[in-house]
Protein backbone atom coordinates (compact mmCIF):
# COMPACT_ATOMS: atom_id res chain seq x y z
CA UNK A 1 0.00 0.00 0.00
CA UNK A 2 1.23 3.81 -1.06
CA UNK A 3 3.30 5.60 0.59
CA UNK A 4 5.80 8.38 0.82
CA UNK A 5 8.17 9.40 -1.59
CA UNK A 6 11.61 7.73 -0.38
CA UNK A 7 13.50 11.08 -1.70
CA UNK A 8 13.89 14.07 -4.12
CA UNK A 9 16.70 12.49 -6.58
CA UNK A 10 15.35 11.16 -9.69
CA UNK A 11 16.66 7.75 -10.51
CA UNK A 12 17.13 5.14 -13.14
CA UNK A 13 15.01 1.62 -12.89
CA UNK A 14 18.45 -0.43 -12.56
CA UNK A 15 19.24 2.18 -9.53
CA UNK A 16 16.17 1.63 -8.05
CA UNK A 17 16.58 -2.68 -8.37
CA UNK A 18 19.96 -2.17 -7.09
CA UNK A 19 18.59 -0.81 -4.25
CA UNK A 20 16.18 -2.47 -3.67
CA UNK A 21 18.41 -5.83 -3.37
CA UNK A 22 19.26 -4.42 -0.28
CA UNK A 23 16.67 -2.05 0.95
CA UNK A 24 14.91 -2.86 4.65
CA UNK A 25 11.84 -1.90 2.93
CA UNK A 26 9.81 -2.77 -0.06
CA UNK A 27 9.45 0.07 -2.48
CA UNK A 28 7.96 0.88 -5.44
CA UNK A 29 9.04 2.94 -8.67
CA UNK A 30 7.16 5.21 -10.98
CA UNK A 31 8.99 7.82 -13.62
CA UNK A 32 12.11 7.85 -11.75
CA UNK A 33 11.01 8.24 -8.24
CA UNK A 34 10.86 5.63 -5.34
CA UNK A 35 7.96 5.44 -3.37
CA UNK A 36 8.25 3.42 0.38
CA UNK A 37 5.20 1.06 1.01
CA UNK A 38 3.41 0.90 4.36
CA UNK A 39 2.06 -2.56 6.30
CA UNK A 40 -1.39 -3.94 5.62
CA UNK A 41 -4.33 -4.76 7.73
CA UNK A 42 -5.52 -8.22 8.61
CA UNK A 43 -8.36 -8.08 6.18
CA UNK A 44 -5.96 -7.05 3.43
CA UNK A 45 -4.08 -10.50 4.35
CA UNK A 46 -6.74 -12.37 4.56
CA UNK A 47 -8.21 -10.97 1.26
CA UNK A 48 -5.17 -11.52 -0.62
CA UNK A 49 -4.83 -15.11 0.74
CA UNK A 50 -8.27 -16.20 -0.10
CA UNK A 51 -7.17 -14.87 -3.75
CA UNK A 52 -4.00 -16.93 -3.69
CA UNK A 53 -5.43 -20.07 -2.87
CA UNK A 54 -8.03 -19.92 -5.62
CA UNK A 55 -5.85 -18.98 -8.29
CA UNK A 56 -3.26 -21.69 -7.54
CA UNK A 57 -5.91 -24.03 -7.07
CA UNK A 58 -7.05 -23.42 -11.21
CA UNK A 59 -3.13 -23.37 -12.76
CA UNK A 60 -2.56 -27.65 -12.36
CA UNK A 61 -2.08 -28.34 -16.11
CA UNK A 62 -1.37 -25.09 -16.71
CA UNK A 63 1.78 -22.81 -18.38
CA UNK A 64 0.86 -20.39 -15.83
CA UNK A 65 2.48 -19.80 -12.31
CA UNK A 66 0.90 -17.67 -9.58
CA UNK A 67 3.28 -15.26 -7.32
CA UNK A 68 2.71 -13.10 -3.91
CA UNK A 69 3.58 -9.56 -3.34
CA UNK A 70 7.31 -10.60 -2.90
CA UNK A 71 7.79 -10.90 -6.73
CA UNK A 72 7.70 -7.55 -8.72
CA UNK A 73 6.26 -6.62 -11.76
CA UNK A 74 7.41 -4.32 -14.40
CA UNK A 75 4.35 -3.36 -16.74
CA UNK A 76 6.51 -0.42 -18.58
CA UNK A 77 9.68 0.69 -18.23
CA UNK A 78 8.45 3.96 -16.64
CA UNK A 79 7.12 1.64 -13.33
CA UNK A 80 7.64 -1.67 -11.17
CA UNK A 81 4.76 -2.63 -8.62
CA UNK A 82 4.71 -5.08 -5.89
CA UNK A 83 0.95 -6.53 -6.73
CA UNK A 84 -0.50 -8.14 -4.43
CA UNK A 85 -1.21 -11.02 -6.67
CA UNK A 86 0.32 -11.87 -10.24
CA UNK A 87 0.32 -14.20 -12.74
CA UNK A 88 2.57 -15.24 -15.56
CA UNK A 89 2.19 -18.10 -18.42
CA UNK A 90 4.40 -19.37 -20.98
CA UNK A 91 7.94 -19.62 -20.30
CA UNK A 92 9.26 -20.73 -16.72
CA UNK A 93 10.13 -17.82 -14.88
CA UNK A 94 13.61 -18.35 -13.25
CA UNK A 95 13.81 -19.50 -9.63
CA UNK A 96 16.17 -16.43 -9.13
CA UNK A 97 14.32 -13.64 -10.99
CA UNK A 98 13.41 -10.54 -8.64
CA UNK A 99 10.53 -9.41 -11.38
CA UNK A 100 8.31 -10.21 -14.15
CA UNK A 101 8.45 -7.77 -17.77
CA UNK A 102 5.25 -10.32 -18.95
CA UNK A 103 2.07 -10.33 -16.34
CA UNK A 104 -0.76 -12.14 -17.50
CA UNK A 105 -2.82 -11.02 -14.47
CA UNK A 106 -2.22 -8.23 -11.16
CA UNK A 107 -4.26 -8.29 -8.46
CA UNK A 108 -4.22 -5.44 -6.10
CA UNK A 109 -6.23 -5.05 -2.75
CA UNK A 110 -6.46 -1.41 -2.39
CA UNK A 111 -6.75 0.66 0.92
CA UNK A 112 -6.96 4.25 1.89
CA UNK A 113 -3.54 4.94 1.30
CA UNK A 114 -3.38 3.24 -2.24
CA UNK A 115 -6.96 3.81 -3.88
CA UNK A 116 -6.04 6.60 -6.11
CA UNK A 117 -2.69 4.77 -7.34
CA UNK A 118 -4.60 1.60 -8.56
CA UNK A 119 -7.71 3.20 -9.74
CA UNK A 120 -5.76 5.67 -11.52
CA UNK A 121 -1.74 5.49 -12.18
CA UNK A 122 -1.64 1.43 -11.95
CA UNK A 123 -4.68 1.65 -14.55
CA UNK A 124 -2.37 2.97 -17.13
CA UNK A 125 0.56 1.40 -16.40
CA UNK A 126 -0.19 -2.04 -16.32
CA UNK A 127 -2.81 -2.02 -18.84
CA UNK A 128 0.38 -0.79 -21.23
CA UNK A 129 1.67 -4.12 -20.89
CA UNK A 130 1.38 -6.07 -23.98
CA UNK A 131 1.31 -9.24 -22.14
CA UNK A 132 -1.45 -8.48 -19.82
CA UNK A 133 -4.77 -9.78 -19.91
CA UNK A 134 -6.75 -8.39 -16.63
CA UNK A 135 -5.83 -6.07 -13.82
CA UNK A 136 -8.46 -6.41 -10.41
CA UNK A 137 -8.77 -3.90 -8.00
CA UNK A 138 -10.32 -5.32 -4.87
CA UNK A 139 -12.01 -3.43 -2.08
CA UNK A 140 -11.10 -4.15 1.32
CA UNK A 141 -13.94 -2.24 3.07
CA UNK A 142 -16.97 -3.43 0.74
CA UNK A 143 -18.14 -6.41 -1.38
CA UNK A 144 -16.66 -4.75 -4.43
CA UNK A 145 -14.18 -5.88 -7.37
CA UNK A 146 -13.48 -3.68 -10.19
CA UNK A 147 -11.99 -5.34 -13.34
CA UNK A 148 -10.42 -4.16 -16.65
CA UNK A 149 -10.43 -7.16 -19.16
CA UNK A 150 -8.26 -6.94 -22.56
CA UNK A 151 -10.78 -7.20 -25.44
CA UNK A 152 -10.64 -7.99 -28.94
CA UNK A 153 -7.20 -5.57 -29.32
CA UNK A 154 -4.13 -4.46 -27.99
CA UNK A 155 -5.64 -0.94 -26.83
CA UNK A 156 -9.10 -1.86 -26.18
CA UNK A 157 -9.57 -2.72 -22.36
CA UNK A 158 -13.48 -3.56 -21.00
CA UNK A 159 -13.94 -2.37 -17.79
CA UNK A 160 -16.54 -3.85 -15.06
CA UNK A 161 -17.78 -3.57 -11.39
CA UNK A 162 -18.84 -6.38 -9.63
CA UNK A 163 -20.58 -6.48 -6.41
CA UNK A 164 -22.93 -8.99 -4.86
CA UNK A 165 -22.57 -12.52 -5.72
CA UNK A 166 -21.00 -11.13 -9.51
CA UNK A 167 -18.14 -14.19 -10.65
CA UNK A 168 -15.11 -12.65 -12.52
CA UNK A 169 -14.23 -15.04 -15.54
CA UNK A 170 -10.05 -14.89 -15.64
CA UNK A 171 -8.43 -15.20 -18.96
CA UNK A 172 -4.94 -16.26 -17.22
CA UNK A 173 -5.12 -18.99 -15.41
CA UNK A 174 -8.38 -20.03 -17.29
CA UNK A 175 -11.42 -20.19 -14.25
CA UNK A 176 -13.75 -18.50 -13.01
CA UNK A 177 -13.56 -16.05 -9.47
CA UNK A 178 -16.54 -15.35 -7.75
CA UNK A 179 -16.79 -12.50 -5.03
CA UNK A 180 -17.85 -15.19 -2.39
CA UNK A 181 -14.73 -16.68 -2.77
CA UNK A 182 -12.58 -13.29 -2.73
CA UNK A 183 -14.39 -12.61 0.78
CA UNK A 184 -14.57 -16.02 2.14
CA UNK A 185 -14.74 -15.77 6.00
CA UNK A 186 -14.31 -11.74 5.74
CA UNK A 187 -15.77 -9.64 8.17
CA UNK A 188 -16.55 -6.68 6.18
CA UNK A 189 -16.98 -3.04 8.15
CA UNK A 190 -19.98 -0.40 7.89
CA UNK A 191 -20.10 0.67 4.14
CA UNK A 192 -21.05 4.33 5.55
CA UNK A 193 -17.61 4.22 7.60
CA UNK A 194 -15.14 3.35 4.52
CA UNK A 195 -16.78 5.30 1.50
CA UNK A 196 -14.46 6.52 -0.50
CA UNK A 197 -13.94 9.09 -3.27
CA UNK A 198 -14.00 7.12 -6.83
CA UNK A 199 -13.70 10.19 -9.18
CA UNK A 200 -10.52 8.93 -10.75
CA UNK A 201 -11.91 4.98 -11.11
CA UNK A 202 -10.53 5.12 -14.75
CA UNK A 203 -8.27 7.84 -14.70
CA UNK A 204 -9.26 8.68 -18.33
CA UNK A 205 -7.71 5.25 -19.25
CA UNK A 206 -9.62 4.61 -23.12
CA UNK A 207 -11.65 1.43 -22.04
CA UNK A 208 -14.11 -0.56 -24.23
CA UNK A 209 -17.83 0.00 -23.54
Amino acid sequence: MRYARVDRTSVTVAEYLRREETSATRNEYYRGEIYAMSGGTARHSRITLNILRHLEAATPGTHCRVYTSDFKVQPTHDAVYYPDASVVCGAEQSADAVLTRSPCLVVEVTSRSSYRTDHGEKVQEYCASSSLQAYLIVDQHRRRVVSYLRGATQAAWRRAEHSGNDTIVLPCPTASLSLDDVYEEIELPPLSVTELDEESDTAGYPVAP
